[in-house]
């Protein structure tokens, strides 16, 4: 059986359009706040999630965890704590480079396998009046670095260079090429 370690509907949607079975199953894991890059934090939180969820289950079960955040310059931009975070963090990012860090931990008995994808995402300059708008349609609240590539935030990227599922939170291709290093096909 393969389990998604994550609530979010987006991963979900990822893993059926590839047309993978598999549940769901929420980590309690506490994610870690800093690590010694925005790589290792993703890869780190992602494992925690993996392993959370592992305890509760077989050695054959493919366990998947995933972690996602964005990043400029140094500072990581997680989900924001309410719309004056989600503000800030859009004018922050606003006609600038920035990287979006995926992490991801595949767990299938005593083998674990871990690995982060980086995608670089060109946002447009955004009006105070865009940032509003924006953030009022609530899209923002549950999403790293405050806004979603597949959604109503698509207005805003000018370009990305990388994996598009690595913004959107699975890198899907590198995905099953860890699972098929495990011997498991997705």
């Amino acid at each position: 059986m393969i389990i998604l370690a994550s609530a979010s509907p987006r991963r979900k949607e990822l893993l059926e359009q590839i047309g993978c079975t598999f549940t769901c199953e929420t980590s309690a894991a506490e994610e870690l706040k800093r690590a010694s890059s925005p790589e290792e934090l993703v890869r780190q939180n992602a494992l925690l999630k993996a392993r959370a969820v592992a305890q509760k289950h077989g050695p054959l079960d493919l366990i998947i965890g995933s972690d996602t955040v964005v990043a400029l310059e140094g500072e990581i931009f997680g989900k924001p704590k309410d719309d004056a975070d989600a503000k800030r963090m859009l004018l922050s990012l606003s006609g600038k480079k920035h990287f979006v860090h995926t992490g991801v931990a595949l767990i299938q008995g005593e083998k674990e396998k871990t690995f982060v994808s980086s995608t670089a995402v060109y946002l447009a300059k955004l009006t105070k009046d865009d940032i509003n708008f924006y953030v009022d349609s609530q899209e923002p609240r549950d999403k790293a670095g405050a806004y979603a590539i597949q959604g109503i935030g698509a207005r805003f990227i000018e370009k990305i260079a990388g994996d598009y599922n690595t913004v959107v939170g699975l890198p899907l291709h590198k995905l099953c090429q860890a699972a098929s290093e495990l011997g498991i096909k997705i």
